[in-house]
């Protein structure tokens, strides 16, 4: 399994670009975070994921997706083992646009473990946080479901108390805050406040230029992080 070093960054496209603008998505943060020495997750489109792999360099490729079916039955499913061998490192799961079951939930982190992949787990609510917790993925993704898309970020006591309910559980798992992150003061606000990561997708793919936008958000994570660090 891939070592993730704090703090790091996802860019999470969604559905919102595929093929051609995805590549060219994934190169410019590919170099941003090579540039500033950030460790960057970033998502796409299974269809892409392979291209995106072999075009990069410095990306961590990560599925949005995945189920907990082992080799064999499955027709239409995502099997582990598949994007293991595609050069997925990592996958998000649950979030708020498809949710999964906590029972579900429990066995598809499992098998993203067996497989030597990271399992990036969205919650909700600071209750939903530690319920999630319990179950030992590799990090989270706490956001209010309410915020997601809305270029307003959680309030500082979501923020602080999500960080604690997940932190009370397992403090191993890494802890992001990306709800409406979309700048550099964004970034660093939700740093500051003890996250291990954040990211974004409006805020990067409605940007003029997702360069000078990744630039700005990117640079404020290695200030961040040469500051605490120095």
């Amino acid at each position: 399994m891939v070592q993730i070093s704090k703090p790091f960054f996802i860019v999470n496209p969604k559905a919102y670009v595929y093929g051609k603008q995805a590549v060219k998505l994934a190169k410019i943060a590919d170099e941003v975070a090579t540039k500033y020495n950030i460790d960057c997750l970033f998502t796409a489109q299974f269809v892409d994921l392979v291209r995106i792999k072999a075009e990069t360099t410095h990306l961590i490729i990560t599925a949005q997706h995945m189920d907990a079916i082992t080799q064999g039955r499955g027709m239409g499913h995502v099997l582990p083992e598949a994007l293991r061998d595609a050069g997925v490192q990592a996958v998000v799961l649950n979030h708020a646009e498809n949710p999964l079951e906590i029972g579900v939930l429990d066995k598809t982190i499992h098998r993203a473990r067996e497989v030597g992949l990271m399992s990036i787990v969205c919650s909700d609510t600071p209750s939903e946080s530690r319920a999630i917790a319990s179950l030992h993925p590799t990090m989270m993704i706490c956001e209010p479901s309410s915020l997601i898309g809305t270029g307003s970020i959680s309030n500082d006591d979501y923020i602080k108390a999500t960080n604690e309910e997940v932190r009370q559980v397992d403090p191993e798992v890494l802890i992001m805050q990306a709800a409406g992150v979309s700048t550099g003061e964004d970034v660093k606000k939700v740093l500051e406040l003890g996250a291990d990561g954040t990211g974004g997708t409006s805020g990067i793919i409605n940007a003029p230029d997702w360069r000078v936008k990744l630039e700005e958000m990117v640079s404020a994570m290695a200030a961040f992080k040469e500051a605490e660090f120095a």
